[in-house]
């Protein structure tokens, strides 16, 4: 009978830390290679255990939008595994000059990029979130533990079993990746309250998972939020553009945190654009929560309430709405957005710039889906989630978001007077 306790998984990540942190770039390289190659190796048993999962899912009624997120077919675990190769291919940050200059005295500066140590993280239903966090963590000199949550149990068990085995192989101690899955709530617990272990934890999940570590944690987080995501639709709003970003923003993968939930249309555009928007959407089956405007340009709308306009659906389901002004459509991103995407589709440059410059969102846009707010697409490999916090990462969050800085002096001999 094992004595381990979610303490001593803690202490060991922060031992590993030390060795990770040396690790030379190469050595990252051939682990995360032996990963990927490991992923790949050993795709029919992670696809087993996560029919288990989802077996046990559809029992418990945990929703279309979390099976979809838990599920790994042949497809997602290639693309699992295309990912750590991509983070491994990307500049290691460990070792970067982010600033320096030569003091009066001689005294030669160099803010330079260091690992934070021990990055923790708590999430749900998302066994890509396992892979991607580890592989991010490696290659920016990090040790990982991991608290997957209930739903994705068994392919978390796995995934972490293949890459713990691969990095031994690859001569690098296993311990720099740790789960304290099979602790439940007191593996969550001890993460959130593993100051002097854990350097910081990242939270990704519901709202309630996410206001939960917030508040209880007593080591530093980096706060991940949820997409209640807007897009707006002006008078010179092509009627391509408009329907088919739309569309693809939100049917292309409507459980995720970039799909988009509310769209709002100014009303010189809305006798034009409401009723194609609308009817693109419902023709892939979305059903539209619609205001008085748009149930009047529109059938089969649902009547949409105050509460719609704060939803964040994660579903095949949008809110659309109808306002005056683009000052309208302003004030109501910033009354219930997240902050975490917003887009406006117009050919007026003004207003193009005045959003760009006014929503205060972790990505703005113009002219583009929604979907693109993802750590892969932005060229980072994978992300270790959005950040929609100000405080040191926003946006999808990479390697570089993974350090930390520390200032390094070379004198000969100053004193100061």
């Amino acid at each position: 009978m094992t004595t381990d306790t979610p303490q001593d998984r803690l202490a060991r990540a922060k031992e590993a830390s030390r060795v990770s942190a040396r690790l030379t770039s190469d050595e990252k390289v051939q682990a995360l290679e032996s990963i990927a190659h490991a992923l790949e190796e050993s795709a029919a048993v992670i696809i087993e255990a996560n029919a288990r999962d989802i077996e046990n899912g559809r029992r418990d009624g945990i929703g279309d939008a979390l099976i979809d997120r838990l599920r790994l077919d042949e497809k997602r675990v290639v693309s699992l595994a295309s990912a750590v190769r991509e983070i491994a291919a990307l500049p290691d940050p460990i070792g970067q000059v982010v600033a320096g200059h030569r003091m009066p005295n001689g005294v030669a500066l160099e803010q330079v990029r260091v690992p934070f140590g021990v990055v923790g993280a708590i999430y749900e239903a998302r066994p890509n979130v396992t892979v991607d966090i580890a592989a991010l963590a490696l290659r920016s000199g990090n040790a990982s533990v991991l608290r997957g949550g209930s739903a994705a149990r068994e392919s978390n068990a796995v995934l972490v079993g293949v890459m713990r085995g691969a990095l031994e192989r690859a001569g690098i101690t296993p311990e720099v990746i740790q789960t304290v899955d099979d602790f439940g709530r007191d593996g969550a617990k001890a993460l959130m309250q593993g100051r002097g272990f854990v350097d910081v934890l990242v939270p990704r999940g519901s709202a309630a998972l996410i206001e939960t570590v917030v508040t209880e944690s007593t080591v530093p987080v980096i706060e991940t939020g949820a997409g209640n995501v807007h897009i707006v639709l002006d008078e010179t709003a092509p009627d391509d553009w408009a329907q088919e970003i739309v569309v693809n923003a939100k049917v292309q993968r409507p459980s995720v945190c970039n799909a988009v939930e509310t769209v709002l249309v100014l009303r010189q555009a809305a006798p034009r654009l409401v009723p194609l928007v609308a009817s693109a959407l419902q023709s892939e089956g979305v059903a539209v929560h619609g205001d008085d405007t748009v149930m009047g340009l529109v059938s089969n709308v649902i009547p949409a309430t105050e509460e719609d306009w704060s939803t964040e659906y994660l579903s095949l389901d949008i809110a659309m709405k109808v306002v005056d002004t683009l000052d309208d459509a302003l004030a109501h991103i910033r009354t219930y957005s997240t902050g975490h995407t917003e887009s406006i589709i117009t050919t007026d440059t003004r207003n193009a710039e005045r959003f760009l410059a006014e929503v205060d969102s972790a990505v703005v846009m113009v002219n583009s889906s929604t979907r693109f707010t993802d750590g892969a697409e932005f060229g980072f490999g994978a992300e270790v989630g959005i950040s929609t916090q100000k405080l040191h990462a926003r946006g999808p969050m990479g390697l570089s978001e993974l350090t930390s800085t520390k200032w390094l002096a070379r004198g000969s001999g100053q004193t100061r007077g």
